[in-house]
């Protein structure tokens, strides 16, 4: 299991495979221009530097990927899962085969740079909402096949996660109730199949369609694409109607700091933000070689 500060690991069977298929996409029948330049048995250290600043996650992905064309790499970290770095700052430190370390090189700084700038925001999106009853949290809006290492970066910036798949929670949105013909209808099916220890979630755009959730016995509401002046007068209807109700804002809110702190002072408890991971900027990470290692 790959351990990070203050999240859940992972398993790093998981990362494995994608590495397995990262790099198989990318070095395909071989590394041309570091087979055709670099001896064999040529060694090499290299320090892993951070461009920018921003909050780490990744590291030990990297390392996986190095490790799975060196096994005998020596990698090194010198920041941690969830650290506040500065551009220029070294976030390890390696040694190894210097054509396994070519190789590996984009692969492992594209894992790194992708989950690093996740939590770079997701840790931004986090400090915004400080201090009110509110949390934010991820969507399914992932990257295809990289879903379970993107929404570890955005617990190790700070955020929450949100269902992982379809198989999660029960969240029935707008196509659901037509296509179940309303609100209660789409309810009471989710009562009848779901197991009874899966939430059933709501997505209302309306008071009304609010009212019709409570009505059928939601147990999460989401208020969709609301103002901050819609979301406070729904949040006023739950907590008066149904009090343990738990209330998530989603919809248009983006990631601008004050609008997620206007969004938090509505009294709802989750701010659900696609953007953390399907918008979240590239962190600018390189890797340096220094002196050749000494055989």
């Amino acid at each position: 299991m790959i351990e990070s500060r203050d999240t859940e690991p992972f398993d790093a069977r998981t990362a494995a495979d994608l590495i397995a298929r990262a790099l198989d996409e990318d070095v395909g029948g071989g590394d041309m221009t570091t087979l055709a330049t670099v001896p064999a048995g040529t060694r090499m250290a290299g320090t892993i530097i951070a461009r920018e600043e921003g909050v780490v996650a990744g590291l030990p992905v990297a390392e996986l990927v190095f490790r799975a064309l060196d096994p005998e790499v020596a990698f090194v970290a010198h920041a941690v899962e969830g650290e506040a770095v500065s551009a220029g700052a070294a976030l390890a430190a390696i040694e190894g085969d210097a054509r396994a370390l070519l190789t590996a090189e984009r692969t492992a700084l594209n894992f790194l740079g992708r989950l690093s700038g996740i939590a770079t925001l997701a840790a931004r999106c986090a400090a915004a909402v400080a201090g009110t009853s509110a949390v934010v949290v991820d969507t399914r809006k992932t990257t295809p096949g990289l879903r379970a290492l993107e929404k570890y970066a955005v617990r190790v910036g700070g955020a929450r996660n949100h269902r992982f798949g379809l198989d999660d929670g029960v969240l029935i949105k707008d196509n659901h109730i037509k296509s179940a013909g309303g609100i209660a209808a789409a309810v009471a099916g989710a009562r009848r199949h779901a197991p009874h220890l899966l939430r059933i979630e709501v997505e209302c755009e309306t008071a009304g369609e609010v009212h019709q959730a409570l009505d059928a016995g939601a147990d999460v509401i989401m208020l969709d694409n609301m103002t901050p002046a819609d979301l406070r007068a729904c949040v006023g209807i739950v907590r008066e109607r149904a009090p343990r109700t738990l209330i998530e804002a989603s919809g248009g809110i983006g990631t601008d700091p004050m609008r997620l702190r206007e969004v938090a002072t509505t009294g709802v408890d989750l701010i659900s933000l696609g953007a953390l991971t399907h918008s979240a900027p590239n962190f600018d990470v390189a890797l340096e070689f220094t002196d050749p290692a000494t055989p």
